[in-house]
């Protein structure tokens, strides 16, 4: 049975036209749902539009597009597409997904049911932990790269955090969302970081609370299916600027 929970789904887009699978969207915009998506297209230079038009059209109540005039970002486009969500729609949920479905979009509703049954879990995020009976397929140098990423972030956030990168996250909106979301974000790439270095700044600075509190209000779901999908945009050597991008958010939020 879906949940009934207004929800807003960010799927960023940049060049996307030929990893786009139209007819898995559609399906899942056929399919009843407290679910809208908004397509942000982050400036793309291929036929992202034309197809996401395909993806939407019938299901405007549902989907809809938010043209960005030139390429700020990932990190950009989920930005704007959350305060776009927050003041057009009043979701009790925004989150952002891969366009490109690496996270299969049945694991929405899954997420969404952690939120229904833990009041007190504020953020829901994917993980992509290779477990017996979970079907998680990723490149082994992506993997071992991640691994001493996700290190990184545990020891300078102080929150025990597996995979703070995966593309399939969920955000219950509080008072706090929209302080979070407001202004741009120092890094393109690693703004999942960057948006916990603010929800920690936000709870320790204004609200007077441990920085270990985030770990009773972040819950990380091992997701039951994760695919490498060909054409991404990440590369190995991304991993440098990803570092650097880090001392920058410490130096700033830390």
């Amino acid at each position: 049975m879906p949940l009934e929970f207004p929800v807003s789904l960010i799927v960023p887009c940049y060049n996307e036209a030929k990893r786009l699978d139209v007819a898995t969207f559609r399906a899942f915009l056929a399919q009843p749902s407290g679910v809208r998506l908004l397509f942000v297209d982050d400036g793309s230079r291929d036929e992202t539009i034309a197809t996401l038009e395909q993806v939407i059209a019938g299901f405007e109540q549902r989907a809809a597009i938010l043209r960005c005039a030139r390429n700020g970002g990932k990190g950009e486009a989920v930005r704007l597409g959350i305060l776009k969500a927050l003041a057009g729609f009043r979701p009790q949920v925004v989150g952002f997904w891969d366009a490109d479905l690496a996270t299969p979009l049945a694991s929405v509703d899954r997420l969404l049911q952690v939120l229904a049954d833990q009041p007190q879990i504020e953020m829901v995020f994917g993980a992509r932990v290779k477990l017996l009976g979970r079907h998680v397929e990723r490149r082994a140098i992506r993997h071992y790269l991640g691994r001493v990423f996700a290190t990184v972030v545990s020891n300078m956030l102080g929150l025990s955090i597996y995979d703070s990168q995966c593309g399939a996250k969920l955000f219950r909106v509080t008072p706090d969302t929209q302080a979070v979301f407001a202004d741009p974000f120092l890094s393109k790439w690693v703004f999942d970081v960057e948006v916990l270095a603010r929800y920690l700044t936000i709870h320790c600075k204004q609200h007077g609370e441990d920085p270990r509190r985030l770990e009773h209000i972040v819950y990380e779901y091992p997701l039951e299916t994760w695919s490498d999908v060909a054409g991404s945009k990440v590369r190995a050597s991304d991993f440098l600027t990803a570092l650097i991008d880090m001392v920058r958010i410490r130096a700033k939020y830390l």
